[in-house]
């Protein structure tokens, strides 16, 4: 059979029920497994036989999910996380320790800019931040002979801007380093960055993924496109003896396709034990079964919602890749000709206090740190999501105090127009 398209993908990729078998990818919800004999459970713990002893490692529910994931971004492995925060952490420390550095793109979340800036740099890893528009001279005199990584969004939250991703792809392979991706806001759906020269792949799957605000969690998708044995002297952890797991070098006997996932999993998870439950996998794989059906009507009403934004004469500036005065509606055009995602980020003419009352008048959206929800809600950045960021920090991220965004979800886009039209209109 050919490939499957990305909705098959949502739909039926990651399990293949048995003959007489749950057709509902089944909740394993047991810490551990039972095993008839000590040299069976011995060889799991050896890595020489695939099997489950431990949730805190792996779970089948879990793995079911990750190889979804997997499959609709074009990867070879996945795994899951228990955030977004701990798969980008993951995907990071996997190939970091003290004295390396990473290049991050500047314009990302304010969370993960926090994990790489501050977080990080207490374990000895440093970063530069760039602009996503970076050129590549301005790139290159960013790596460092100790940089191990190069990071950005594909779509930044919340400033919506679009990753020069080849740009970037082709400033990470000249360096000898993966680019990691954090995918979140378009989704495989709308985009998938392995094709367009991605290693790494992230996501907070407690966004779009899941999309109803019922479960925290995250997933790493490995290309096994990158050959870490060609940088062997640059990535020890992959391509020597890994000493705390019995002595495997993960390049040599998972090779390029393999050896990243498993060793975030036999190291990393089972240090840190950030694992996704089995009842929040099982709920965002019902998620990601109406995921392709979601997002475009997501874009929809973002789009929607962005043009009369932008025809509003409260509204100072609006960013949303849909919109033709966008700067990046070219890029978006080549990138995600479909539409990126629902999220609209918008600045009112009388700043941080129009902003308040703005968001108090609001009907149907909720005021939630929350965002990609079936539901439409908004928050301003500067006093929740990105408040470690001081002002010249937030401009450099392209996050004015200012700054609402506005996750639109699932209603009648007519609906959400008239809600905001009489929220504006309370702020005259």
């Amino acid at each position: 059979m050919k490939e499957t398209g990305i909705g098959t993908k949502c739909v039926q990729a990651g399990y293949t029920p048995e003959n007489g078998g749950p057709r509902q990818i089944p909740i394993i919800q047991s810490t551990t497994f039972k095993y008839d004999t000590s040299e069976a459970m011995g060889r799991l713990f050896d890595l020489e036989d695939a099997g489950y002893f431990y949730t805190r490692l792996q779970n089948p529910t879990n793995d079911y999910v990750a190889a979804k994931i997997a499959a609709m971004e074009g990867g070879t492995a996945g795994m899951l996380t228990s955030s977004g925060q701990a798969a980008n952490f993951f995907a990071l420390f996997n190939i970091c320790e003290a004295g390396d550095h990473i290049v991050s793109s500047s314009s990302i979340y304010g969370g993960t800019y926090n994990l790489i800036h501050v977080t990080m740099a207490k374990m000895g890893i440093t970063a530069t931040f760039v602009s996503p528009d970076a050129t590549a001279e301005e790139l290159d005199a960013a790596f460092q002979p100790n940089t191990k990584a190069l990071f950005g969004e594909s779509i930044a939250n919340p400033a919506l801007t679009v990753l020069d991703i080849e740009t970037f792809a082709a400033a990470a392979h000249r360096h000898g380093v993966p680019l990691i991706i954090d995918n979140t806001f378009p989704t495989p759906v709308n985009f998938r960055p392995i094709e367009w020269g991605a290693d790494i792949v992230t996501h907070s799957t407690t966004k779009y993924m899941d999309g109803h605000g019922a479960g925290v969690g995250g997933a790493i998708v490995d290309s096994g496109k990158f050959d870490w044995m060609a940088h062997k002297d640059k990535y020890p952890g992959l391509t020597t003896p890994d000493e705390s797991y019995h002595g495997i070098v993960y390049a040599e006997k998972f090779g390029q396709e393999g050896a990243f996932i498993t060793k975030a999993t036999s190291q990393l998870m089972r240090d840190f034990g950030s694992i996704q439950s089995p009842q929040n996998a099982f709920y965002l794989n019902l998620g990601l079964e109406s995921l392709h059906v979601r997002m475009p009507k997501h874009v929809e009403n973002g789009q929607a919602v962005a043009e009369f934004l932008e025809a509003h004469d409260l509204v100072t500036q609006v960013s949303y890749s849909g919109l033709k005065s966008s700067p990046y509606y070219e890029r978006a055009q080549k990138l995600m000709p479909n539409g990126g995602c629902g999220v609209v980020s918008f600045e009112l003419s009388g700043g941080r206090s129009m902003a308040e009352k703005f968001m108090m008048n609001l009907k149907l959206a909720a005021i939630e740190t929350h965002v990609a929800d079936a539901r439409t809600c908004c928050l301003n950045p500067a006093t929740s999501t990105h408040r470690q960021m001081n002002d010249a920090e937030l401009a450099d991220a392209g996050i004015p105090a200012g700054m609402i965004r506005m996750s639109c979800g699932l209603e009648d886009k007519e609906d959400l127009i008239a809600d905001l039209a009489q929220a504006l209109e309370a702020c005259r």
